[in-house]
C-alpha cells in the first residue's frame, strides 16, 4: 500500500511536470520544435540572461568521446549532440553555437560523427559553431572542433595529438606459464588477428602491414579533417574583419601524435584566437553579426518514464555485475578497436 501511494505521488508530480513544461514551451516565442522528437528530451536552461532577444547555445564536449550509452534513457553522447544540434538549429532566436571541449579524445567512429553533426549543422542552418577548448583538446578533442567556424584555445591548452591508435594485450607468455593452451578453429588464416593467446613470433609480417594499413588509412582521414576544416574556415570569414589563422605549410609535420600547447597551436593555425570562454562568446556574437545574446544549455530532461527503465535496468542485471568503486570512472577502452585518443592524458 505504502508504495502504491509513493507510485501514484511520482506519477501524479510527473505529470504536473510535463504539464509545466508543455505550458512554458507554449508560451516561448521563436521556432524551437517541428512535429514529433525522437531522442534524448531536452530542457533549456538559461545560463547567462543579458535580457536579449537573441540566443547563443552552450554545447559540451567532456571526457572520452563514446557512442556507448551514457545515462539511463539508453542514449549515447553522440544522440545528446545530434538532438542539442536540432534544438539550436530549430530555434530561431538562437544566432551561434559555442562547443565547450574539454576532453583527450575517444572512439574514432564517435569522433567522426560528431564532426559530421557539426559540419552539417553549419551548412544546413548557416549558424556559426565556435569551439572553446579548455585544459584538453587532443586527438579526437580536436576532431571535433576542426569543422568549426572559429577555435579559440588558452595559452597553456593542450591541444594537437593528431594521430590514431589502437591497442591490445598479448597474454600468451602468461598461459605458457600456467600450463594453459589454446585451441583455435578459424574459418581463414586472418581470423585469429589481433588474438592476444597468439605467440608474437607467430603475427606474421602480412598481419602486421595490414593492421598499419588500416591505421593509415584512418590517419589520413584526420589530417582530411583538419585541412577541410581548417580551410573551410578560412573561406568563411574571408568578408568579416577577422579572417582567423590558416594553417601552416608545414603542420603535417606537427600531426605526428605529438601535443601542442593552445600557443603553439596559435601558431601553427590549428587555432584562431587565443582566449577563455568569454573570447569565444564575444567571438560567436561578432561572427552572427549581433551585439547581446542570452547563454542556454540543452540539458537532458528526465521523468518518471526514465525513472521505470533505470529500475529495469537494475532489476535484470542484478546478480550479473560487480561494480566496484574506486572513486572516479575510467575509460573503457576495448582492445583493438581504433582511437583519435591521447593515451597520457585520460586519467
Amino acid at each position: 500500500m505504502v508504495f502504491s501511494i509513493v507510485l501514484l505521488l511520482l506519477l501524479a508530480m510527473s505529470m504536473l511536470m510535463n504539464l509545466g513544461n508543455l505550458f512554458s514551451r507554449s508560451l516561448a516565442t521563436g521556432k524551437t520544435r517541428s512535429g514529433h522528437t525522437v531522442g534524448p528530451k531536452l530542457e533549456e536552461m538559461v545560463t547567462e540572461d543579458n535580457s536579449a532577444v537573441n540566443k547563443i547555445a552552450v554545447l559540451g564536449i567532456g571526457g572520452i568521446i563514446t557512442s556507448r550509452t551514457i545515462d539511463s534513457g539508453g542514449y549515447s553522447m553522440v544522440d545528446v549532440i545530434k538532438a542539442q544540434l536540432k534544438r539550436a538549429q530549430e530555434d530561431e532566436r538562437v544566432k551561434a553555437v559555442i562547443l565547450k571541449v574539454d576532453s583527450p579524445g575517444g572512439e574514432v567512429l564517435a569522433s567522426d560523427e560528431i564532426s559530421r553533426l557539426i559540419s552539417k549543422f553549419q551548412l544546413d542552418s548557416k549558424k556559426p559553431v565556435v569551439a572553446s577548448m579548455g585544459g584538453l583538446a587532443a586527438s579526437g578533442g580536436y576532431y571535433v572542433s576542426a569543422p568549426c567556424r572559429w577555435i579559440v584555445a588558452q595559452d597553456l591548452t593542450i591541444t594537437g595529438s593528431i594521430g590514431v591508435i589502437m591497442h591490445s594485450w598479448n597474454y600468451r607468455g602468461l598461459m605458457n606459464k600456467v600450463g594453459v593452451l589454446p585451441e583455435v578453429y578459424k574459418s581463414g588464416k586472418f581470423k585469429d588477428m589481433m588474438s592476444g593467446e597468439r605467440n608474437p613470433e607467430e603475427i606474421t609480417p602480412e598481419e602486421r602491414a595490414m593492421i598499419q594499413s588500416l591505421i593509415d588509412e584512418t590517419y589520413q582521414k584526420f589530417k582530411d579533417v583538419v585541412q577541410k576544416g581548417r580551410d573551410g574556415a578560412n573561406k568563411a570569414n574571408r568578408g568579416g574583419a577577422e579572417k582567423g589563422q590558416t594553417l601552416d605549410s608545414q603542420w603535417s609535420n606537427y600531426a605526428d601524435g605529438r601535443v601542442l600547447s593552445g600557443t603553439k597551436a596559435f601558431e601553427l593555425g590549428f587555432v584562431d584566437e587565443l582566449g577563455d570562454f568569454q573570447k569565444a562568446v564575444d567571438r560567436a556574437k561578432t561572427i552572427a553579426g549581433i551585439s547581446q545574446a542570452n547563454l542556454v544549455e540543452f540539458q537532458q530532461h528526465f521523468d518518471l518514464s526514465d525513472l521505470f527503465r533505470l529500475f529495469g535496468e537494475s532489476s535484470k542485471n542484478r546478480g550479473s555485475v560487480v561494480k566496484v568503486d574506486l572513486g572516479m570512472d575510467m575509460p573503457k577502452l576495448q582492445a583493438g578497436q581504433l582511437y583519435f585518443l591521447s593515451p597520457n592524458f585520460m586519467h
